[in-house]
């Protein structure tokens, strides 16, 4: 070779036809990216110079490669090469190729060496984005005054690498999987959105342009003009510049579409109307649902350096997408599939000269939910303009047909680029559109007296039959309370177990929930999931019973009978709490991954009794079909429900009466026969001057009838 050639003609010493005298030697040292390895012994390698072995040389060489220590490593040159190489290109040419294939954990092993000829013959292995790398090699060493300088040449990157060959990087994409309901409705998928892009050499009015371009997709005029000055960008370039979505031509000749599909359209005119703009369709992550699902599914976004970091040796690349949050996060592994990658050395000629590794492509694999889509979006269009959230079980099998949390933001927009004005509005918006509702825990009110009744009646402290007499609309058990007193807006008569459900009785269930005491009340809550992490996919917030281990005060043991002082429940927890109401007592375990065979597993066997269960779903079925109930708005002829209303107070102090109300329904079919069972459990923040309970009640009553019909 022609560098070799100079280098002979500057005293460097030529190998070729001399015989190898090798030296077997027990030494080996892996490189983990970490410069500073063990030394190694001077007697492996004999003293013929001050300094370290050519050995000890390579081995400190090869681990600066992943730690990208490029200048050091042109530092430990023969002079006699560094004529022949500047050090810019030295850096150039090795950056290129080792950080272009991904090189990590390189590990080299010395298996002899040449001592007349300095000559170090070595095994190492590494991993890049193709997989593992192995192989046989050796390095020249040339003896100076003072140390051994290496006799680098291309081949010491790869023994088939000349200096005028290449290697080269082949990636196939691999598509990500799709997120299905369990119908097959898509619910993430790839789609086409619109992409807005600049030809430069048409770009007329310069500045003032770019500065209308900006304004009507909503960012500054200088990242545009970044973009526009790139080093790869001419004058018939297409400059993509945002993506926004895409306008179908039906829609375009739809007499009336909706606001935002016309307010695009208008937009995308305008844009098109401007000298150099185009439009050019560009695959994109889909999200159909948008709003309704987002909490649920969540979002991809390119990954950054950070998540290279994080997932170094995973197959992602700076091209790749990684899910945020939601089922893309959940099931990232599944969906994301693997990359083909292939790597080969090309010679000057463009024609392949050896291929050093190869990985294929896997697909990503789908993932069917439980979830269905229409009672979702049901849920979604009902309670999209109020802070709520909800969850939709089968009781009977423990899948998950729907979660919602409201208000949301279209994760659609998180693949086409958040505007800094869009991202400042969702995160300043007071309603907070990227809080997950679903997941928290939140105070249950009335919707807990169906558990406190349950409680009761397993330990006997609650007999079903005895009138606690009635009170009016407000109680104190004693004097010892001062001014604290619990408030009922409605009272059984007779003030029995029933008629308190019917009715809602707050002051019924506070001397009930005295009656059973705090330390039973401690024992059950814990026998019922609270303080634990609830066995789903999704992580939740836990419920709990008190803000410490303990019930503090008679106050306190009070008002947690009617779900208010210290309680607070997760909305699927409670979905699984009524569910033991429809299993003979036994709480239903919830999934989210469909399966064709559904079969109940149990979170908890027998929490209550049989007998108990029956009792209290009989009075929560008249508290949805008799006159009286709070849940009558619900009432279907052709379906049996039974449920609970609740109104929970949210107040700063309990002399406060500025605060807040959340507003729930749990409501189910009571009857296994039911042809499409289900268990819906919603929560609605500011409920107060709104109806109460009663507003959650109507928007569930609309939900319920698209699930099941018109009833007619």
């Amino acid at each position: 070779m022609e560098k070799k050639q100079r280098y002979k003609e500057k005293g460097g010493k030529d190998r070729k036809g001399k015989g190898w005298l090798l030296w077997c030697v027990i030494a080996a040292a892996t490189v983990t990216g970490m410069v500073g390895l063990a030394v190694y012994a001077a007697v492996f390698w004999g003293k013929k110079a001050a300094g370290e072995s050519p050995g000890t040389l390579l081995t400190r060489y090869m681990a600066y490669i992943p730690e990208k220590e490029y200048d050091r490593m042109y530092d430990m040159l023969d002079e006699g090469v560094t004529e022949l190489i500047s050090r810019e290109d030295f850096v150039k040419r090795n950056a290129a190729i080792y950080e272009g294939i991904g090189v990590q954990h390189m590990a080299v092993e010395i298996t002899a060496y040449d001592e007349e000829q300095e000559t170090v013959v070595y095994r190492t292995s590494f991993d890049t984005l193709a997989g593992n790398i192995s192989f046989e090699n050796r390095a020249f060493f040339q003896k100076g005054k003072n140390s051994y300088g290496l006799v680098w040449e291309d081949s010491l990157i790869f023994p088939e690498l000349g200096p005028t060959d290449k290697v080269r990087v082949s990636t196939n994409r691999a598509e990500r999987g799709k997120i299905l309901d369990r119908n097959g409705r898509v619910l993430a998928d790839k789609g086409t959105a619109s992409s807005v892009g600049i030809v430069p050499g048409k770009l007329a009015d310069g500045r003032e342009a770019i500065e209308e371009i900006a304004g009507l997709l909503e960012i500054e005029p200088e990242s545009i003009e970044k973009k526009l000055s790139a080093g790869w960008v001419k004058e018939d370039s297409f400059v993509p510049v945002k993506t926004v979505p895409k306008v179908e031509e039906t829609e375009r000749r739809t007499a009336h579409p909706g606001e935002s599909v016309q307010a695009e359209l208008d937009r995308q005119e305008k844009l098109l109307a401007i000298p150099g703009v185009m439009l050019s369709d560009v695959e994109v992550r889909s999200y159909p649902l948008g709003e309704a699902a987002a909490h649920l599914i969540g979002y991809v976004q390119s990954v950054t350096a950070e998540d290279l970091e994080e997932h170094a040796g995973e197959g992602y690349t700076v091209g790749s997408v990684i899910g945020r949050n939601g089922m893309e996060g959940l099931f990232e592994k599944e969906l994301r599939g693997q990359d083909g990658c292939r790597i080969y050395i090309e010679d000057a000629g463009g024609r392949e000269k050896a291929e050093l590794a190869v990985r294929l492509t896997r697909q990503g694999q789908d993932v069917q939910l439980t979830v269905d889509a229409g009672l979702q979006a049901a849920l979604y269009e009902q309670f999209q303009s109020d802070k709520s959230c909800s969850v939709a079980i089968d009781p009977y099998t423990g899948e998950v047909l729907a979660l919602v949390s409201t208000p949301a933001y279209d994760n659609n927009d998180f693949i086409r680029g958040l505007s800094e004005g869009q991202w400042k509005a969702l995160n300043e918006n007071e309603d907070q559109p990227m809080v997950n509702r679903f997941r928290q825990a939140w105070c249950p009110g009335s919707t807990f007296k169906a558990i406190t009744a349950a409680v009761g009646l397993e330990s006997g402290d609650i007999d079903p039959a005895e009138d606690y007499g009635n009170e009016g609309l407000r109680w104190q058990k004693d004097a010892s309370w001062g001014s604290y007193y619990v408030t009922t807006l409605h009272e059984g008569r007779p003030s029995v177990l029933e008629n308190a459900l019917v009715c809602s009785d707050n002051i019924y269930f506070a001397k009930a929930a005295l009656k059973i005491g705090a330390e039973k009340w401690a024992d059950a809550m814990a026998g019922l999931g609270f303080k634990e992490e609830i066995p789903f996919e999704i992580k939740m917030s836990p419920s709990q019973y008190s803000n410490t281990e303990v019930i503090e005060t008679e106050i306190q043991m009070a008002d947690s009978g009617y779900g208010q002082g210290q309680m607070l429940v997760n909305p699927l927890h409670l979905a699984c709490l009524y569910s033991a109401f429809c299993n003979e007592g036994n709480m239903i375990r919830p999934y989210l991954v469909y399966r064709q065979e559904a079969e109940a597993a149990w979170w908890i066997s027998e929490a209550f009794s049989p007998k108990t269960a029956g009792q209290v779903r009989e009075a929560m079925i008249k508290v949805v079909n008799s006159a009286e109930g709070t849940g009558y708005g619900a009432r279907r002829d052709d379906v049996v429900l039974a449920g609970k209303t609740g109104t929970a107070e949210i107040k700063a102090a309990k002399e406060d009466d500025s605060g807040t109300e959340l507003g729930w329904f749990a409501v189910f079919t009571a009857e296994k026969t039911a042809e499409r069972p289900v268990l819906l459990v919603s929560m609605t923040e500011d409920v107060k001057d709104r109806g109460g309970s009663g507003y959650v009640v109507e928007k569930d009553r609309l939900v319920l009838e698209a699930w099941f019909g018109d009833g007619e």
